[in-house]
């Protein structure tokens, strides 16, 4: 059987790591497909150096239009990255009927709908493990391992720059701005690491993620999106006294609110218990914990990133389209692993009416009769404490720190305590509030 041709857009870190895998295994990937996969053609901006990586075992264009308009190739990989041109190319290729196989969250994230409905229209596959985590298959997982499953929750470490860094502020005792230029030297974050600090990075996996689990539509501008640039070590260290991990995740669960089903879409800081084996994932390594009705919770542990680990589930996707590229279309694994006639529009729900629980920090004035009316203000918003943590005031001081650990509340009674809080007289500054999920 003759070999599936493959056009490779743009041939950076991911894109080399991928040429060399295929090269490397060219044997145990026949055999594991049913036959060779080769990719004949790479696009690249910078053709001297795509020539000097191939080595001139391929064609060499400057031009991606040429790959994704060429009758003689199968299946074109998108590593090309952003929304702007790759989304044109990626559509081009969808026209044209070949597969495609992209790395591209920020793509599937904004335009997911158009390009798989696209997609089906035309019968190919769009195949994206490599879009969330890396090398470790969580899509694989959500679509086909947990297909008997009512996926109950998704809960995932799934930016290695932000936990890279984390790590380093609980190890080390950084602040955050320290901890980010080590990051940044060690290369673990861009020289603009705005996407990963800020959360966008993990909301774009987590949205894609949330589609699979619970068979809704792709609605990345709905998901609350918060990151760690304002977390301060003293925080850390309190939650470590207190039993806690702080961890920026992504999450996404089934919820009900006055009896109606809505979903969770949200990446924030968020306390983990420290005996939680998610919370002990440490450096840039992902993690992501699922929660079915049938089999309970299961963890997928791995690189999130880098050059091999990244090809190795690109590679992969290449070998699924392979084996199923003469299946008939409408019973190969959906994209979003429902049916597209089969999906539901269940509202993503607005933070304030998401419920979980709370660690808050109030700065106050050391006197009698504050820690009563904090406690009075939560009561009546219907809160309760589940642990608290009061600190002596250093020596000469006449101010210190109160930390209070809720029961699961909404989000909306916690908002309201807060700013009765912030209105006393004796708390000092802004309340710090940090959401805080068991994962059990």
């Amino acid at each position: 059987m003759k070999p599936i041709k493959v056009g490779l857009l743009g041939i950076g870190t991911v894109g080399f790591g991928t040429f060399n895998v295929l090269q490397r295994n060219q044997e145990e990937i026949k055999r594991r497909a049913g036959r060779g996969i080769e990719i004949v053609a790479v696009a690249d901006l910078d053709t001297a150096r795509a020539t000097a990586l191939t080595g001139g075992a391929c064609r060499v264009v400057a031009d991606a239009n040429l790959i994704v308009c060429d009758p003689e190739i199968d299946i074109v990989i998108e590593l090309i990255g952003g929304c702007g041109v790759a989304k044109d190319l990626v559509l081009k290729a969808i026209a044209n009927g070949k597969h495609v196989v992209t790395a591209n969250k920020a793509l599937l994230a904004t335009y997911g709908n158009e390009i798989f409905a696209q997609a089906h229209a035309q019968g190919v596959m769009v195949a994206f493990e490599a879009a969330v985590a890396g090398g470790i298959p969580i899509i694989k997982a959500l679509r086909e391992g947990l297909t008997a499953n009512r996926i109950e929750w998704v809960a995932g470490i799934i930016n290695g720059t932000t936990n890279f860094i984390l790590s380093e502020m609980r190890e080390k005792g950084l602040d955050f701005a320290t901890a980010l230029k080590q990051a940044q030297e060690l290369g673990y974050a861009e020289v603009d690491p705005t996407f990963d600090i800020e959360g966008v990075d993990a909301a774009h996996k987590v949205t894609i993620m949330s589609s699979i689990a619970f068979g809704i539509p792709v609605q990345f501008a709905k998901a609350h999106v918060e990151g760690i640039t304002k977390l301060q070590a003293i925080d850390i260290r309190y939650a470590e006294q207190l039993g806690y991990r702080i961890k920026l995740l992504g999450i996404t669960k089934r919820a009900l609110v006055n009896g109606v089903e809505g979903i969770e879409l949200r990446v924030h800081p968020t306390l983990i218990p420290s005996k939680r084996l998610i919370a002990n994932v440490e450096g840039a390594m992902n993690a992501v914990l699922v929660q079915g009705d049938a089999i309970g919770a299961t963890l997928y542990y791995g690189k999130g990133a880098g050059a091999e680990p990244t090809a190795s589930a690109v590679i992969a996707d290449l070998v699924d389209i392979t084996r199923l590229a003469t299946a008939d279309p409408e019973h190969r694994v959906p994209h979003l692993a429902f049916q597209p006639n089969a999906m539901t529009d269940i509202e993503i729900l607005p933070m304030s009416e998401i419920t979980t629980s709370y660690y808050l920090r109030v700065h106050v004035a050391d006197q009698p009769g504050v820690l009563a009316d904090l406690t009075r203000i939560l009561a009546d918003a219907t809160i309760s404490i589940d642990a608290m943590l009061q600190k002596e005031p250093a020596e000469g001081e006449s101010q210190t720190d109160i930390i209070m650990l809720t029961h699961q509340t909404q989000e909306k009674n916690v908002e309201t305590a807060i700013r009765k809080m912030e209105a006393m007289p004796t708390v000092m500054g802004s309340v710090i509030k940090i959401r805080l999920e068991n994962l059990s």
